[in-house]
């Protein structure tokens, strides 16, 4: 998720009890973190573990082996394109998954996004080789779970929502309480951010001095990224929505992204 090595693992986390939790992971082109919670609590969070301890765990193996109530995996798309349902046929999917800038060892999938929309894209190979092992109905497109959040949470007409990760920011809009935008833009500094930033609400006809933006994933409450977004919008905060119950220390801007995987169980146990 990001170049910091956050872990968390509660007083009450117990591998003997772990047919009773939900296990998210959120995997990333080389790396993966994961959540694990209990009853609507957060009891273990940790991040930027490599890749190959999701298809052969060494350090992690007591872990990943157990046996979970529900297994959550969030699929990482380096391009994609969302398509209306009514148009996201068997027959229309393969055509229009050509339209993407697949590369050799990719593999393109294509899931529902919410009511309205199917997401169409293609994940590193490695990942969706190493998210088999825990099986493929077990995952969602990695931001599905965020998106649903926000729309579950009354997002305002003057609102953009940005989640930041390793210089790549996600940019979601919702007016009235249905997604109309989403898109995602890798950039280097604070001046590009803030660029990707207007470009959207221009694109969207938002007054910059009407709108609030709200920043989740790897980002301070006063850090760079913030004042400077501050400096040409109405408001920048970080977005304080919990989904699950956070201990202290644990600020929920943070864990947004992958805490609201959960919002993506299923009724069926993995």
């Amino acid at each position: 998720m990001s170049e910091h090595n956050y872990t968390y693992h509660d007083d009450s986390f117990s591998l003997d009890k772990t047919e009773g939790y939900t296990l998210l992971i959120q995997v990333e082109s080389n790396t993966f973190s994961y959540a694990i919670s209990n009853k609507g609590h957060l009891i273990a969070w940790s991040e930027n573990h490599p890749l190959d301890e999701l298809s052969d765990p060494q350090e992690l193996l007591d872990l990943l082996s157990a046996r979970y109530h529900q297994v959550i995996l969030g699929l990482p798309a380096q391009n994609f394109t969302l398509i209306p349902k009514d148009l996201a046929t068997v027959e229309r999917i393969p055509h229009i998954a050509r339209f993407l800038d697949v590369k050799a060892g990719n593999k393109v999938l294509a899931q529902a996004l919410d009511d309205d929309n199917v997401i169409v894209y293609n994940a590193p190979g490695t990942a969706v080789d190493a998210a088999e092992e825990f099986g493929l109905r077990n995952t969602v497109f990695t931001s599905k779970g965020w998106l649903t959040a926000i729309a579950q949470n009354n997002p305002g007409s003057n609102d953009l929502y940005l989640n930041i990760e390793n210089n790549r920011v996600e940019i979601c809009y919702f007016a009235p309480g249905k997604l109309r935008f989403y898109n995602a833009f890798d950039f280097t500094g604070d001046d590009e951010l803030v660029y990707y930033a207007a470009l959207v609400a221009g694109e969207l006809n938002l007054d910059a001095r009407l709108t609030t933006l709200h920043l989740s994933g790897d980002v301070d409450e006063n850090g760079s990224k913030l004042n400077r977004l501050a400096a040409f919008f109405k408001k920048a905060e970080v977005n304080t929505l919990q989904v699950l119950q956070l201990p202290k220390e644990i600020v929920p801007h943070r864990v947004l992204s992958i805490a609201s995987l959960s919002l993506c169980a299923s009724s069926e146990v993995a």
